[in-house]
């Protein structure tokens, strides 16, 4: 595949999470390709895009759709779909519209997850958006499923992160995508910066402050464990909200660059995630430094969280199941050793390769039906 012309579509490069993680695996994959999206906030996103050859898309002119790219919700089909891509392999990064791009090559998608807005009937995405916001994204819903669907379809290939969102995918488009697991970028190895302020012991919590991550039930729970410290990594809308409600064992140490997330990770004993992921990649950084996580029993946690093995699980995102799972850990220690072979198998280098394994099995099967 070295001759082959690659170029990348992420659907918006505005924050630090897991997609963009996994993006960045991408751009070492195919270190020549450029990068296709709607947004792009250099500041808001990880430092190492500024390296990289991003070319945003006309809607990046809207200061507004940067600080939350949800207000531009119903402008991102018409701005992908309006894209001609001109490469021999198109990799859409999706849980948007990037799979909506042109290209006369191959397209193979890589979806976190379908739309959020379109297909989770709770509206728990949308509702931090202003009443206007939401009354468009409601009225045109209808509509942009049926462009999702079409778009869906031009695809040669799917990929996806975690059996949730396999089965999530074939719910909504009919597709049967292929497992291609994320790995981890954080190396154990690599210098560490302390982040002031924290505790000498504590539990860590690394989330974006939004709502549906339920980082309040995270918080609350440590009411009942007053004489354990929290750490919560992130930020978002919803910080100020969760700093006011917070007992004194919380510390909020805002967004911190790797070396810093580095430290937090060698210094905590033990992750929290509360919220219902796509994937879940803080508990394998996490165990890649030996730590178990604690963490809902759902969603993508199921495919990188070993109960009673590299972490527990939790049924339910509530404060006093989150405390007990959290008490349970710190009275009855894992192994370390075990928690590390986890980690081993979820890395940057193994993700390459199974990425370059689909994706040459993918072209293999276009070509033997030409």
């Amino acid at each position: 595949m070295s001759m082959t012309r690659v170029a990348l579509v992420h659907d918006y490069l505005t924050q630090r999470g897991g997609a963009e993680r996994v993006l960045l695996s991408m751009v070492k994959a195919f270190p020549d390709s450029p990068v296709y999206t709607s947004l792009y906030d250099p500041e808001g996103t990880f430092p190492e895009f500024a390296e990289i050859d991003v070319r945003p898309l006309w809607t990046n002119r809207f200061g507004s759709l940067r600080s939350d790219h949800r207000r531009g919700l119903p402008l991102y089909p018409n701005a992908f779909g309006q894209l001609q891509v001109d490469a021999d392999l198109v990799v859409c990064s999706s849980s948007g519209f990037a799979h909506g791009v042109r290209t006369d090559g191959r397209k193979v998608v890589y979806c976190h997850t379908p739309p959020r807005w379109l297909y989770d009937e709770s509206r728990t995405y949308l509702r931090p958006l202003p009443v206007s916001v939401r009354a468009v994204a409601r009225t045109m819903a209808s509509t942009l499923r049926a462009w999702d669907s079409r778009a869906a379809a031009t695809a040669d290939q799917y990929l996806t992160n975690s059996g949730v969102v396999r089965d999530r995918i074939r719910s909504c488009y009919g597709i049967d995508a292929a497992l291609v697991a994320p790995g981890t970028a954080i190396d154990p190895g690599a210098e560490r910066e302390p982040v002031r302020g924290c505790p000498s012991h504590f539990v860590l919590c690394v989330s974006r402050l939004l709502g549906y991550k339920n980082v309040d039930q995270v918080v609350a729970a440590f009411e009942d464990l007053p004489d354990v410290s929290l750490v919560v990594a992130g930020d978002g809308p919803e910080r100020a909200k969760l700093a006011n409600a917070a007992a004194s064992n919380v510390t909020f140490v805002g967004c911190v660059s790797d070396a810093q997330l580095r430290w937090l990770y060698g210094r905590c004993s033990v992750l929290v995630s509360a919220s219902h992921e796509d994937f879940g990649l803080t508990p394998l950084e996490a165990a890649a430094f030996g730590r178990p996580a604690a963490v809902l029993g759902a969603g993508g946690f199921l495919d990188t969280v070993v109960d009673g093995v590299t972490g527990r699980f939790f049924a339910k995102a509530t404060a006093g199941a989150i405390a007990a799972a959290i008490s349970d850990l710190l009275a009855n220690p894992l192994p370390r050793q075990p928690i590390l072979a986890h980690a081993a198998h979820f890395t940057e280098e193994a993700f390459t390769h199974r990425l370059r394994e689909a994706l040459s099995t993918s072209r293999a099967l276009s070509e033997a039906r030409l």
